[in-house]
């Protein structure tokens, strides 16, 4: 029970903290914070199902969701997923696609190490100024990345808790910006099944940054005929801080060992309309997933007053591949996952991912 109060005094210490960011925020202030692409779920299991499973995601996927879940990895597990975003390349949309890196390690009896690293391109964009506006002058390449640290731990059969230091990286040819932010979560699980799980995670909570570089210099010549450098001063721009709750239950029938799953999810954001995500995974012999999700805001509906390319539907499936001998002490498994999220005016966004668990 000691365990229990001082878990859930460090996040309200947390949430409360982070309050003036969170709640204070509203749709007023979109497009005023930095480092957004924090806020891109890139892993393919969880986005199946509209990243509804902040109370049960379990693994490297937990790494957006809720880092409390990292600390269901076994011994050793890594995982990657590519995301072709709103058509990626192919789509001839927006060129962009993301590329997300996981590995966790078991490193005490109840704790797990983990590293991430997600990598956001956009292809080549050409370059135009105001004197030259046709694409003569070549190209560049902008480049987001995150690194994330973290570490889980089971306090608990019921209670795991975790917290995930990140590192973001934002740069052109000749602008860079960095910063970091800090998320911490908890799960709690209950029944005679464990079949019933609550959760609550703080993401992406951290100071301002700005940019920085020869990108935000020009020259000019002033009125005595001099040739003169001047440098556009940079704003700071907060972390895009947002606060999730979520709850699952499972419905388990021996019968081919069957799951049905319902998850919900709500996420209070300080720089975007809140969300409220819903998601039902289906399971056949611990082996063969289905799922599906919806995530709904104000106005999602209406094509004129939409203030996000995605549409909210979301659909996966996943297989785990057993690699070992039946009844081996270390099972390893190869998993691979693929979500499809609709989007409006532009092609869908795919992401396919393997993962090796040991």
């Amino acid at each position: 029970m000691k365990n229990v109060i001082r878990i859930f005094a460090v996040v309200a210490i947390m949430v409360l903290m982070s309050a003036e960011s969170v709640w204070a925020g509203n749709d007023r202030r979109r497009g005023t914070s930095g480092a957004t692409e924090l806020l891109i779920n890139p892993w393919a299991r969880s986005t199946g199902w509209g990243s509804a499973s902040v109370a049960n995601v379990r693994g490297l996927d937990a790494f957006y969701s809720n880092i409390a879940g990292l600390s269901y990895v076994n011994k050793l597990e890594f995982t990657y997923t590519n995301t072709m975003l709103y058509g990626g390349l192919s789509g001839l949309n927006s060129g962009a696609s993301i590329n997300a890196l996981g590995l966790g390690i078991r490193v005490f009896d109840r704790g797990v190490m983990g590293i991430s690293l997600m990598s956001m391109s956009f292809g080549d964009i050409d370059k135009t100024t105001v004197d030259s506006p046709e694409p003569i002058n070549g190209t560049f390449s902008p480049t987001l990345m995150n690194i994330n640290v973290a570490y889980s731990h089971t306090f608990t059969a019921s209670i795991r808790g975790g917290v995930n230091l990140k590192i973001i990286s934002e740069s052109t040819d000749n602008i860079t910006g960095s910063g970091f932010a800090v998320d911490a979560g908890i799960q709690y699980v209950t029944g005679a099944d464990d079949e019933l799980k609550f959760g609550i995670s703080l993401k992406n909570w951290g100071p301002a940054f700005s940019f920085d570089g020869t990108g935000l210099s020009f020259s000019f010549v002033n009125d005595a005929g001099n040739s003169m450098t001047a440098e556009f001063r940079a704003g700071n721009m907060e972390m895009p801080t947002c606060l999730n709750i979520g709850i699952s239950y499972d419905f388990l029938f021996e019968a081919l060992s069957q799951r049905l799953t319902f998850a919900g999810a709500f996420t209070s954001n300080a720089f975007l309309k809140d969300n409220f995500a819903i998601g039902v995974e289906y399971s056949l012999l611990n082996m063969f997933n289905l799922r599906c999700g919806y995530i709904y805001q104000t106005d999602v509906f209406n094509a004129d007053l939409r203030t996000t390319a995605n549409t909210g539907l979301s659909a996966g499936a996943s297989i785990d591949v057993p690699l070992s001998k039946k009844g081996s002490e270390n099972p390893t498994y190869l998993t691979i996952d693929y979500s499809y999220r609709t989007s409006a005016n532009l092609r869908g966004t795919h992401a396919i991912g393997g993962t090796f668990r040991f």
